[in-house]
């Protein structure tokens, strides 16, 4: 996948409250951006995704845009565009913002997202400094280049960037370094583990030998599938991920080829979708009582 290239964020940062001011200075800078309503949530203005009746998520049949006439899916909602921005159905939308968010990944940054001064002290022990933001609860470091958004990579640790918005909190201080692997990696090393004991049920191999399932083909492209499903879900996301689950135990699951690697993999495609990492240990849970594995 070809990722934007970073983006200069502000010199300047106008007056607290002027959030349309705010959004368009992001915007002529190449921020793609958008209001948050209370509670740091995205506008629904359209029927369809009113009172987030959509669940927040993007028209991915649009590659990412938005397609209502209003800011309604979140990171899919933000743009550049002024036009868009000072127009008729945003208008009401910028009334009532309590804040500006930003598409990191879609300016081609990553922001590390520490919800605690416990997560602070960690980054500035393991991370790389770069520019740092300082938020309600502790800080956002920001990185130049994009990766996939993760969710509780760490206790209080998650992951912003590519379908992801983040509240605007200022330029923050110091120089912005590119994105390091030790942040690339946190997903797969720190991500949410399932909850659960052993993957799949202890059953012997009938023929005596390796399981089939052992082989790299035949698993990989059974995980890349299963993965596919998740991230062309275009509806129904909290099912689709289910069944899924479903359908990789129904297969792999009594036979011992699942590892924590592969189950990572499928938590990851499901949270870029928008679950969270609560919601994939229990999908994969009632999977498993479902099959009795």
């Amino acid at each position: 996948m070809t990722h934007p290239p970073a983006t200069p964020l502000p010199r300047s940062t106008p007056p607290a409250g002027n959030h349309l001011r705010t959004a368009l200075d992001l915007a002529t800078a190449g921020v793609p951006v958008l209001p948050l309503r209370a509670g740091k949530l995205p506008f629904g203005n359209c029927p369809a995704c009113r009172d987030n009746a959509c669940g927040g998520r993007p028209n991915m049949k649009t590659a990412g845009a938005c397609a209502c006439p209003a800011p309604c899916h979140g990171w899919a909602a933000a743009t550049t565009d002024a036009a868009v921005l000072v127009s008729r159905p945003w208008a009401a939308a910028w009334r009532e913002a309590r804040a500006v968010a930003y598409h990191p990944g879609g300016a081609g940054l990553t922001v590390v997202d520490l919800d605690s001064p416990e997560a602070a002290v960690w980054a500035r022990e393991s991370l790389p400094r770069t520019r740092i933001v300082p938020t309600t609860r502790g800080e956002h470091w920001i990185y130049r280049g994009a990766m996939q958004s993760a969710n509780a990579v760490r206790r209080g640790v998650d992951i912003k960037s590519l379908m992801a918005y983040a509240r605007w909190l200022g330029r923050g201080t110091g120089a912005m370094v590119e994105l390091p692997d030790s942040v690339r990696a946190l997903p797969v090393k720190h991500g949410p583990a399932p909850r659960h004991g052993r993957l799949v049920a202890s059953v012997p191999v009938s023929d005596g030998g390796q399981c089939r399932h052992r082989t790299p083909a035949y698993l990989e492209r059974g995980i890349a599938m299963a993965e596919g499903r998740i991230t062309d879900a275009r509806s129904a996301v909290h099912h689709t991920v289910y069944r899924v689950f479903l359908a990789v135990l129904s297969t792999h699951g009594r036979c011992g080829c699942l590892t924590e690697t592969h189950v990572q993999r499928l938590f990851l495609a499901a949270q870029a979708k928008g679950e969270s990492p609560r919601h994939c240990t229990a999908a994969w849970a009632n999977a498993r009582t479902a099959l009795g594995v």
